[in-house]
């Protein structure tokens, strides 16, 4: 069963990183567009300005980067969540399939894929914001992405613990009152864990000369906006998807060992 499990996890993910990658190519990749030529229009004033000029070759071309490039890292993305979600599932399921055997496998699956939304995206991306091309200091890339992969495992490790609390705390003042404990403690892990990573505010502010003279604006405020928006779009579907379809996988699976014990059984069985 657990095979069956990963296996439907795979696929979901396959196919919700299909449908994500067809929503970034309609409406992010057009916004990175405009953050690629703005980044290309800044850099040219400042060697204006400064007097010095570089050169810098794409390894690949954009057209290759935002179709096959995006592509095969928004599936790869996707297909190892879908493995990440399977796992948590099947843990989850050999929980309250042998406490609650008459819970139904596809709320489980969807209650699975809400935590995991949140603590894989949700509250990562409220801590650093994404941004697009041209925002962001190339010498803090590294402390950035430091502190982005902290708060995500410890969003992660938070979730995990405050829905075996929660488990643990169902029998004994209810689930709904479980729920709520476990939700307040991860609530109050990972906004001290926020509290005390770094922040990073790194938009681009506008160019200027010698006289104090803006000679190339900061970057746009819209453009900062669509992308964050977006972004939050992109992964609502994957997750979306994700969750959808595994769940439907687990019916098909309960349908089809349904019908087979059906077949086996020979109580039901009729002689001609």
């Amino acid at each position: 069963m657990e095979k069956k499990f990963v296996g439907a996890g795979l696929l979901s993910g396959l196919i919700a990183g299909i449908f994500a990658y067809v929503f970034a190519r309609i409406f992010i990749e057009p916004v990175v567009a405009k953050a690629i030529d703005y980044e290309e229009g800044r850099s040219h004033a400042e060697e204006m300005l400064s007097g010095e000029h570089g050169h810098e070759h794409e390894v690949f071309t954009r057209s290759v980067q935002e179709n096959i490039g995006a592509g095969v890292g928004t599936v790869i993305f996707a297909i190892a969540m879908g493995a990440f979600f399977a796992v948590g599932f099947t843990v989850l399921w050999t929980y309250l399939g042998r406490r609650y055997p008459a819970t139904d496998p596809r709320w489980a699956a969807a209650a699975l894929g809400a935590l995991g939304f949140v603590a894989f995206f949700g509250v990562p991306y409220f801590a650093y914001p994404a941004n697009p091309p041209a925002v962001g200091n190339d010498e803090t890339i590294a402390d950035r992405s430091s502190a982005y992969l902290t708060i995500t495992v410890v969003s992660v490790i938070a979730i995990i613990a405050a829905v075996v609390f929660a488990l643990w705390l169902r029998p004994r003042i209810g689930g709904l009152l479980g729920a709520i404990a476990g939700g307040v403690g991860y609530l109050v892990v990972v906004t001290v864990a926020i509290a005390l990573l770094p922040s990073f505010d790194e938009v681009p502010t506008p160019v200027t000369n010698d006289a104090g003279q803006i000679v190339y604006p900061g970057f746009p405020a819209d453009v900062i906006g669509d992308f964050r928006v977006y972004a939050i779009a992109n992964q609502v579907i994957l997750w979306t998807v994700l969750t959808a379809v595994f769940a439907l996988v687990l019916g098909a699976m309960s349908r089809s060992r349904s019908s087979k014990q059906v077949v086996d059984d020979p109580a039901t069985q009729t002689v001609a």
